[in-house]
Formats: C-alpha cells, sequence, structure tokens
C-alpha cells in the first residue's frame, strides 16, 4: 500500500505530503495517523521549517466519505466524537508548532482540506488552486477550525457567505481578500515555498515560534493583556543566544547565524 504522508527532511526544511492523490488527498482515518505522526516527529527531530503540500492535482478535498459509510439501519456516525479524535487533534498540533509553518496549496483545498491550510502561519497557493467550504453541500458546519480563522482572516461578511453557499474561491481572490498570503503560478508554487522555508530556517525560529502565540492571543486578550504579553515573551527572547547573536552581527556589519535558541 502507498504512504498516505510522505515526508522528506532537507537540511532543517521538513516537507510533509498528503498522499492519496487518487482521492484527491481526501482524509481517512490512516491519513490522519500517518500526518499526526508526522507532525509529532517534526516537533522533536531539529525541524525548523514545515512545509505542507499534497500529492497530485489536489491539496485536500476534505474527508473521504466512503470511509464513513453505514448500512442504512445503522446509526449514524458520531461527527463530533470523529472530529475530537481527528481534526480537532490534527488542528491542534498544527497550530502548536513551536516552527514556521508553510501550506503550499498546489489544486482543490475544501472542507477540512481549507481549514488545514488556513491553518498554516504562511499559505502560498498556485493559481489554479481554489478554497471552497464545501460543508453546507453535506449538510454540516465548516469544522477543523474554519468557523475561527474564517472570520478573522476575511471578515465576518464574506466568511458567512463562504460558509453558507460553499462557493469556491480562486487563489487570486483568496490572496486579494487576505485570506491566504500569495498566489503564484503553477509551476512556480514549490519553487516559491521551497525557498520561503530556506530562508525561515535560517531565521530565529525560537522568536517567530514566540511570535505565534502573541498573534494567536491577540484574538482575544484586552490592550492590556497583550502589552503585559509582549513584554514577557519580549523578556525570553532577549535572553535568547539569537538575540545576541543578531545584535552582535549588526555590530559586525554580518549576516547573523541564527541557532533556532
Amino acid at each position: 500500500m502507498t504512504d498516505p504522508v510522505l515526508v522528506q527532511r532537507s537540511g532543517d526544511v521538513t516537507t510533509v505530503t498528503l498522499n492519496r492523490p487518487d482521492k484527491l488527498n481526501c482524509f481517512n482515518a490512516e491519513m490522519h495517523a500517518a500526518l499526526r505522526a508526522a507532525l509529532a516527529a517534526a516537533a522533536g527531530d531539529g525541524t525548523r521549517c514545515l512545509v505542507l503540500t499534497g500529492a497530485g492535482r489536489g491539496f485536500c478535498a476534505g474527508q473521504d466519505l466512503s470511509d464513513r459509510i453505514r448500512s442504512p439501519d445503522a446509526p449514524p456516525p458520531d461527527l463530533g466524537a470523529s472530529l475530537d479524535a481527528n481534526y480537532n487533534r490534527l488542528i491542534r498540533a498544527l497550530k502548536g508548532l513551536a516552527m514556521p509553518v508553510i501550506a503550499a496549496v498546489n489544486g482543490i483545498a475544501a472542507g477540512a482540506g481549507a481549514n488545514l491550510a488556513l491553518a498554516a502561519d504562511i499559505v502560498v497557493a498556485a493559481r489554479s488552486a481554489s478554497f471552497v467550504q464545501s460543508f453546507c453541500k453535506v449538510g454540516l458546519i465548516p469544522d477543523s477550525g474554519g468557523t475561527w480563522s474564517l472570520p478573522r482572516l476575511v471578515g465576518h461578511a464574506r466568511a458567512t457567505a463562504l460558509a453558507m453557499l460553499g462557493d469556491k474561491v480562486a487563489a487570486e481572490q483568496a490572496a486579494a481578500w487576505g485570506m491566504i498570503w500569495q498566489c503564484v503560478d503553477d509551476e512556480r508554487l514549490m519553487e516559491v515555498t521551497g525557498a520561503m522555508a530556506a530562508h525561515l530556517a535560517t531565521q530565529p525560529t525560537r522568536g517567530l515560534a514566540l511570535t505565534k502565540m502573541a498573534l494567536a492571543r491577540s484574538a482575544t486578550n484586552t490592550l492590556d493583556e497583550q502589552l503585559d504579553l509582549e513584554r514577557d515573551l519580549q523578556a525570553e527572547t532577549g535572553r535568547s543566544r539569537d538575540y545576541r547573536e543578531g545584535v552582535q552581527a549588526f555590530f559586525e556589519k554580518r549576516p547573523p547565524r541564527f541557532e533556532g535558541r
């Protein structure tokens, strides 16, 4: 059987590829387990930047509905339990990585696949890629953090329409709305993403991890709480080896050699 997730390490960058191309990389139980394992491994092996992408012509088309088929007389599946066991664990693991995470969206990103991409720190999409909140087409609500991320990225009005209409958003439109960072020509997707990942892996990645934390907390903190958090995190980064190296490199007029600590 083909591995549902492929992992490739190049220097300090780990690329994780969803690998069910014949199913547009839809999630089944095996892919969930393999992806969580890959993220856990990257969290502990010294990886300083992670790239998430899909094999073939799609990034991820969400849940493989055939994985949930029941006989007509069987009770319906407990989708709440499924979220707790799989998608919620996955999104928490991805958002909790203490390193920059780039989603390289190479094709359709639908349902949970769209929200998986939007859980990355930076999203770069091929021009042919698109994003769709397809949950309403089967009577469900957006999950995998979609109801949290969409309003913050595109505003309440657009988030509501996307969730209720299930319209497809082309990569160029997603970039114009601020849903993603960048739209690039298809043939340049991995080149652009690879260069960005290689750059981020040379940066003060401990400081970048704390930047992620501060930005996440800003969604619910008051200004006073955020100022206190910035004070505490800046005190921590000020004690880091990377800060000392950055200042020394500045005065010596040379590129810094950050270690991520």
